[in-house]
């Protein structure tokens, strides 16, 4: 859970980072981040941050950053409200009792420790290599990556085209061993690490369409196998009259997953204003379809200090074998999950950035600040075929704080 909810808090944080003044005698840049992330009543993240990058003339650069992300409070169960009093055992054997109509949740906490190392070097104008390699662990959770990318400058710099790939080899050991999918969960098939692979690849090209206005088209695709369920979710079993839960099955999902987006974005800079935009298509073979679109918009209040507020709007439909809940007695599915980030979803975010550079001192600073709210489209009673009739996916309210540091010397 944490190593997702740490990627979110990434992008909220790198979509807020400034981008210093390049010193032509600087021989070293230093970004340091803090970001505040909080769920009502959910999930809450602590994750500073920091990157020293080595200059080298001619535009080559070497980077070493270090974060922690310190994750804590309640997530989700996937399993539904009911209307008694529920009591239920975790993974690692904590007694918990649900109260009468809320969403099941399970408290955890965990920290994870995340190393990234990259290289970037231009060659001789039109040719550009960028490598990177990662690390990162937590108590559950261990991932070892390398990625790299080639970029051609065309047409006097005016296209550029550029491929890449990255190859992650990670590991899951849940907390309390690995529950067979779709039992009551006291069947553990193993307490080895189980192995999770991930293999990517995409192609993109930038092209600069005049003095002010430029776009690009990015294309990827994504391969996962191994073990991607989700250890600590599980599904209702819920009665065929009442909708009431009645027991619980661990989740259970697909070995493989084909995930592939296409991205355009566009920059387009006005007189005083520079206008960001771009729009991502993602679909994959668990059913999933989804729409990002993106806005952004810089305006410089002075020479020293912008603002830049921020629009995103997502929308995204069910995998093919999500499930609210199971219905007792009926038959067991192959693949199930209750895990409302395989549902129909919604998100809207709204915010800002404040970037601004203090007088008579070096560096940049910039402050973001945003707001999220997350719903979903639940139909309970036609998606569990009972009279149930409590919303199984209530909107969630998500803020979130950056601010970041850059300076060269």
């Amino acid at each position: 859970m944490s190593r997702r909810l740490s990627a979110a808090a990434c992008l909220v944080l790198a979509s807020g980072a400034t981008t210093a003044r390049a010193d032509p005698v600087a021989k070293w840049q230093l970004d340091a981040s803090g970001l505040l992330y909080g769920e009502l009543e959910r999930t809450n993240v602590l994750e500073p941050t920091g990157r020293l990058t080595r200059l080298f003339g001619g535009g080559q650069t070497l980077s070493a950053a270090f974060g922690i992300d310190v994750v804590t409070g309640a997530s989700p169960t996937g399993g539904i409200p009911t209307s008694t009093i529920q009591t239920t055992t975790t993974p690692s054997g904590r007694v918990k009792t649900e109260t009468i109509g809320t969403v099941p949740t399970s408290q955890f906490s965990d920290t994870r420790y995340v190393l990234n190392l990259g290289w970037l070097k231009p060659w001789g104008g039109w040719l550009t290599t960028d490598l990177g390699a990662q690390y990162s662990n937590e108590k559950d959770y261990r991932s070892l990556g390398a990625e790299g990318k080639l970029s051609v400058a065309l047409h006097r710099g005016l296209t550029t085209m550029t491929v890449g790939g990255g190859y992650n080899d990670d590991t899951v050991t849940p907390t309390g061993g690995t529950r067979a999918p779709l039992s009551d969960g006291t069947v553990i098939v193993g307490n080895d690490p189980n192995p999770k692979r991930v293999s990517s690849l995409l192609v993109g090209v930038s092209q600069v369409l005049s003095r002010r206005w430029m776009m690009s088209l990015t294309v990827s695709r994504m391969y996962e196998h191994g073990y991607l369920t989700e250890p600590y979710k599980v599904l209702s079993l819920v009665d065929s009259t009442t909708g009431d839960p009645v027991g619980q099955l661990t989740e259970g999902r697909p070995g493989t997953r084909d995930r592939k987006n296409v991205i355009v974005s566009s920059v387009y800079h006005f007189e005083n204003d520079v206008l960001y935009a771009s729009d991502r298509y993602y679909w994959d073979d668990w059913g999933i379809r989804s729409n990002a679109i993106d806005l952004k918009l810089r305006h410089d209040l002075t020479s020293r200090q912008y603002v830049e507020p921020h629009v995103r709007y997502y929308l995204q439909n069910q995998a093919s074998f999500f499930h609210f809940a199971l219905v007792q007695g009926a038959p067991v599915p192959q693949y199930a999950s209750a895990d409302y980030r395989l549902g129909d979803l919604q998100t809207l975010t709204l915010g800002g950035t404040y970037g601004f550079r203090p007088p008579h001192s070096p560096g940049e600073f910039a402050i973001r600040a945003e707001y999220m709210r997350q719903w979903g489209n639940s139909h309970p009673k036609e998606a569990i075929g009972t009279e149930q009739a409590t919303d199984l996916s209530p909107p969630v309210h998500i803020g979130s704080l950056a601010v970041t540091y850059t300076v060269q010397f």
